[in-house]
């Protein structure tokens, strides 16, 4: 779901009975100067914002006075320093204990593809740790607190395939599936199947689905009985990879490296086990039938990096 300036809203609900305007309103300042690199004045601000003037003149020289916010000698304003504090202690606050980030590192150079982490975070899919490897694209999106494009994503499609049915629904719902490309999954259909296909195989992949060249790969590492604690490790790899790799070959490292994550223990069984709906009935409007997946589904068995092809 977003909201009228198209930023997604994290929480759906309606705003709490002590709700703060002014704090809302210094948000959607940050945000819009956070979504201009080249700065903006303070009249563009409020347009952007559409935050009276008057109100948009008195919370930028509080933004600029905390650190948040940088005046320019052209009298425009960036994303101040502090924004940057903020970001650290979030990298900290996600990265979980130090033997889970040797072991992404250790996948990262063993492997040379960048490794990743991601975690239900108030029920997003989120990138909580990233170890980067010189073989996999770069990708600017993959650092932590990274929360959209779960349908597009491998480590998303891990996290939302650990849900039920009505919860995978439920996040849709609010959500949405954002087209990122051509070959990005858009309706719920298409996706049950998709996770479905993954479940059989183990591993869940995704070819060019959120950005043209790129794949990624995924399995459930921790599979918690409380949501929050899932952990799902995913690969980074190039739409092409598949000349030299196989869907097999992948899944074998990542199951390797997943056993020694703390907590991967509890993940013998599925506290879901996955049964995707018989026929198109059952789900949300514009869902697409299993038989209309066949071809994607052939040529993601062959995991498909070595085509560049995507389902």
């Amino acid at each position: 779901m977003t909201n009228a300036r198209g930023t997604a809203i994290r929480d759906p609900r309606q705003p709490p009975s002590d709700y703060v305007r002014s704090v809302s309103r210094a948000l959607r300042i940050l945000e819009s100067v956070g979504e201009s690199p080249h700065g903006l004045s303070v009249k563009q601000i409020a347009r952007r914002s559409g935050i009276n003037l008057a109100t948009v003149y008195h919370l930028v020289r509080t933004l600029t006075y905390e650190g948040y916010l940088l005046r320019r000698d052209d009298a425009t304003y960036t994303i101040g320093p502090a924004i940057a504090d903020r970001f650290r202690q979030l990298v900290t606050a996600y990265r979980g204990p130090h033997i889970t980030t040797m072991i992404l590192r250790d996948a990262a150079q063993t492997t040379g593809y960048t490794h990743y982490l991601a975690q239900l975070i108030h029920g997003r899919p989120t990138v909580t740790a990233t170890a980067y490897g010189p073989r996999s694209p770069w990708l600017d999106d993959l650092i932590p607190g990274f929360d959209d494009a779960a349908h597009a994503i491998a480590t998303g499609k891990a996290l939302l395939a650990s849900l039920t049915l009505n919860q995978r629904v439920h996040y849709l719902n609010n959500q949405g599936m954002l087209r990122y490309t051509p070959r990005t999954l858009t309706t719920a259909g298409a996706l049950e199947n998709d996770l479905a296909a993954g479940q059989r195989r183990g591993i869940h992949l995704d070819v060019n689905q959120y950005r043209a060249g790129i794949a990624s790969a995924a399995i459930l590492a921790v599979n918690h009985r409380h949501p929050d604690h899932r952990i799902a490790l995913g690969c980074l790899l190039p739409a092409t990879a598949g000349a030299s790799l196989s869907t097999k070959r992948v899944k074998a490292w990542l199951t390797s490296y997943a056993r020694e994550i703390p907590g991967a223990e509890t993940t013998s069984t599925p506290l879901y086990p996955f049964h995707p709906p018989v026929n198109a009935a059952t789900l949300p409007r514009g869902a697409t039938t299993e038989a209309s997946l066949t071809a994607d589904r052939r040529r993601l068995n062959g995991i498909a990096l070595g085509r560049g092809e995507a389902v």
